[in-house]
C-alpha cells in the first residue's frame, strides 16, 4: 500500500484507476479506515476515474500521529489539504462520509483551493453532532484508564456489532474487526483516538454550517433512504445551504451507501465526476 510523508503522520492510502483520470478521494469516518470505499473506487476507476482511499487519522490509521499533531477534526481537514498538497492533485472530487462528510465540509470552506467538487453521502451536519452512539466513548475519553475499559470490548465481535452494526444492511463485520485492530494493538494510536474523541464539539459542526454558502464548486448530496442516524432532513438543508448543491437519495442503502448500493453510489458521483470542471 502506498504511503505519503506528512510533518506529522504517515497517511496509507488505497489507490486504483489511471494515473491521468480526475481524482476522486475518499473520507471515511471516526474509528474506519479506506477500506470502505474499495468497491466503489473500482467501479469509478473502470470509468476512467484515479481514486484515492486513505486511511485518514480517525482512529484506525496504521501509524500513530506525531508528537505535536493536530489530532481534532479541524486538525483531520488540514491533514487532508496537505495530503492533497503532497500529490499535488487539483480539481478534487472530494467525498464524505459519516463523520467524514463533516471533515469533508471543513476543507471546502477552510481548504478548499484544490477541489473542483464535492459528494456528501450520509454524515454529521448542522446540529445533529455529535451523534448519541459516541456519547459513552466521550465520556470515557476523559482520563486514559476509563478510554482503555471502554476500547478493550471492541475486540469482541458483539460489541463490534453494536457500534457498527446499524451502518449498513450488508455485513460490516469484516470491516469493523480490522479498524479496531490499530486502536486494540498500538497504545499511541489509542491515545490518538481518545485525544479526538475528547475534542468532539457541536461547535465544530455549527461553526461549519454557518459558513456552508461559502461552498463554490459542484456538489452532490448523496442521501441513504434507511439511514438510522443521519436524517433525511439535513440532507435537504444542505442543499439549501450549499449554492450549487443538488440531492440524490439512494434507496435500499443505510449510511454505508458504498457497501448497499455501490452501483448507485458510483453512478451518481461518476455523473458529476466526469462533467467537466465548472
Amino acid at each position: 500500500m502506498p504511503t505519503v510523508e506528512l510533518d506529522h503522520t504517515t497517511i496509507h492510502y488505497e489507490v486504483a484507476g489511471a494515473d491521468t483520470g480526475r481524482p476522486v478521494v475518499f473520507v471515511h469516518g471516526y474509528a474506519m479506515g479506506g477500506s470502505l470505499w474499495a468497491d466503489v473506487s473500482a467501479r469509478l476507476a473502470a470509468r476512467g476515474l484515479r481514486c484515492l482511499a486513505p486511511t485518514w487519522p480517525l482512529g484506525a490509521h496504521p501509524t500513530p500521529l506525531r508528537p505535536g499533531a493536530d489530532p481534532t477534526l479541524p486538525g483531520v481537514a488540514a491533514t487532508i489539504g496537505d495530503f492533497l498538497a503532497a500529490l499535488d492533485l487539483t480539481d478534487v472530487v472530494l467525498v464524505g462520509n459519516d463523520t467524514g462528510g463533516l471533515v469533508t465540509q471543513l476543507l471546502a470552506v477552510g481548504h478548499g483551493d484544490r477541489l473542483g467538487a464535492l459528494v456528501l453521502t450520509s454524515c454529521d451536519a448542522f446540529e445533529h453532532f455529535p451523534p448519541p452512539i459516541l456519547r459513552p466513548f466521550i465520556l470515557a475519553s476523559r482520563s486514559t484508564v476509563t478510554w482503555r475499559a471502554a476500547v478493550k470490548p471492541l475486540a469482541l465481535r458483539a460489541v463490534r456489532r453494536r457500534a457498527y452494526g446499524d451502518l449498513a444492511h450488508r455485513d460490516v463485520e469484516p470491516f469493523a474487526a480490522a479498524w479496531v485492530r490499530p486502536a486494540l494493538d498500538d497504545p499511541r494510536v489509542a491515545e490518538d483516538l481518545r485525544r479526538l474523541t475528547a475534542s468532539l464539539d457541536r461547535q465544530v459542526s455549527l461553526d461549519v454550517a454557518a459558513r456552508l454558502g461559502e461552498i463554490t464548486v459542484p456538489t452532490l448530496v448523496a442521501w441513504s433512504a434507511d439511514d438510522a442516524f443521519f436524517p433525511l432532513a439535513d440532507a435537504h438543508r444542505l442543499v439549501d445551504a450549499i449554492p450549487r448543491a443538488e440531492l440524490t437519495v439512494l434507496d435500499g442503502a443505510r449510511t454505508f451507501s458504498m457497501l448497499d448500493r455501490p452501483d448507485a453510489l458510483a453512478d451518481a458521483i461518476a455523473g458529476l465526476a466526469v462533467a467537466p470542471a465548472r
